[in-house]
């Protein structure tokens, strides 16, 4: 049959990592093919073709990034029309009603490269919906895909209010694009331009989030699980949550019956979020609130003997690294704060440890979590292993999809 798109050949490797269903193509990668003028057919979609001249898949094409195709279909009958990304879309929200149930009105919409759409966030906080884009074949198609979007939610008796972009992203400029944010246009919403909070509520849990000037869109949904996980364990106990952003791991300690529970973060605003947060839910009572680099408050509380204070510590950084390169650095920074608190914890206490870069594999995050209880002189006994939630889904031939890692431990 005739195509309609340019056709680009590639190499062997390229070709093998498509068919084993990695959706990526980098430009060292491309052998044959190439327009004259590369910048005109940039956001453009084109055929991708083995060596041999065997169709392998249509993408985006970008001369601006070091991954020149994104491919979002290897079926050669597709027609990218609206009908199309209509259909995208209703699949992705169908399988966050599956999977999430209940909990729908707060989770991720869409996960990028996970739904067939590279580059796309998507995250429902109630009422508004926090995009980011981080890819310039998106950016261009974006009139078909949110207004479809907002338009199947009103379908489902879950309207928004408001699209609100948050493509405040250095990413964003490797891909040609500018920086900014703002609420996006669609007939029939007009937020109030001066809205930059709602309200979620998430394991029976309120919190205001700020989507204007949060971290990322706002929220971090993907720990919802895990949060609920430290339940049972945090009943009755002195906690210590690090990193505790706007306090979710903290505030589900505190509702879970915890003895009293301690919010650090090195950020004063969220400090101040977390702890509005704690009014909101009744739980102030129980909880106290410190502004501090982690790193020396961990140090400090060890060197001073502070051994027992706490009985259940929970350790949730940013990504400390998001390359390659900066992986072993990282693996310093992670076996660092995981051997101050194992050392802080009593014989019998606990220890929840995160990390959230993909690039921190499961094996080398669990390759620190050893060294640390070996020099820390205790051992781990494992409760639980979790990952990110479901609203986040791992596709198996897509690594870059499986990033969060989640232990759970007794100090023994």
């Amino acid at each position: 049959m005739s195509r309609d798109f340019p056709a680009i050949s590639v190499t062997k490797k390229a070709e093998d990592s498509l068919r084993a269903g990695h959706p990526w193509v980098y430009d060292a990668e491309l052998t044959g093919g190439l327009p004259e003028n590369p910048t005109d057919y940039d956001g453009e979609l084109v055929d991708v073709l083995s060596s041999k001249g065997r169709y392998l898949g249509t993408g985006f094409y970008n001369s601006h990034s070091k991954i020149r195709i994104r491919v979002i279909s290897t079926n050669a009958n597709d027609r990218f029309d609206e009908a199309f990304w209509e259909r995208r879309v209703r699949y992705c929200v169908d399988y966050r009603r599956t999977v999430m149930g209940n909990d729908f009105s707060c989770c991720r919409l869409i996960f990028g490269e996970a739904d067939q759409f590279p580059g796309l966030t998507v995250d429902l906080f109630t009422d508004v919906l926090v995009v980011q884009t981080l890819s310039l074949g998106i950016e261009r198609r974006k009139q078909l895909i949110l207004p479809a979007l907002v338009k199947y939610l009103a379908e489902i008796g879950h309207p928004v209010k408001g699209v609100y972009e948050r493509n405040d992203n250095a990413l964003r400029i490797r891909e040609g694009l500018t920086e900014g944010k703002g609420f996006y246009q669609i007939a029939g919403l007009t937020p109030d331009p001066e809205w930059n909070e709602t309200e979620i509520c998430e394991n029976g849990i309120f919190y205001k989030v700020d989507f204007v000037n949060g971290q990322k869109t706002g929220f971090f949904l993907d720990q919802k699980y895990n949060r609920k996980s430290i339940w049972p364990i945090a009943k009755g106990r002195k906690v210590l949550d690090c990193f505790t952003h706007t306090g979710s791991f903290a505030l589900n300690a505190a509702m879970a019956g915890a003895a009293h529970v301690t919010a650090v973060d090195i950020s004063q605003e969220a400090v101040d979020m977390a702890r509005a947060n704690a009014v909101r839910n009744g739980l102030e009572g129980v909880m106290d609130f410190v502004t501090a680099d982690v790193f020396d408050l961990l140090t400090r509380l060890d060197e001073e003997g502070h051994k027992g204070q706490f009985d259940f510590i929970i350790l949730d950084p940013p990504a400390f690294t998001k390359s390659r390169k900066t992986v072993d650095s990282a693996m310093r920074g992670y076996k660092q704060i995981n051997l101050r608190a194992m050392r802080l914890l009593p014989r019998g206490g606990y220890l929840a440890t995160c990390s959230c870069s993909h690039f921190m594999e499961d094996e080398l995050f669990r390759k620190m979590l050893k060294a640390a209880a070996k020099d820390a002189g205790v051992s781990l006994r494992q409760i639980e292993g979790r990952t990110q939630g479901p609203d986040h889904p791992i596709l198996w031939n897509v690594p870059e999809t499986d990033y969060l890692k989640f232990y759970l431990f007794q100090i023994v």
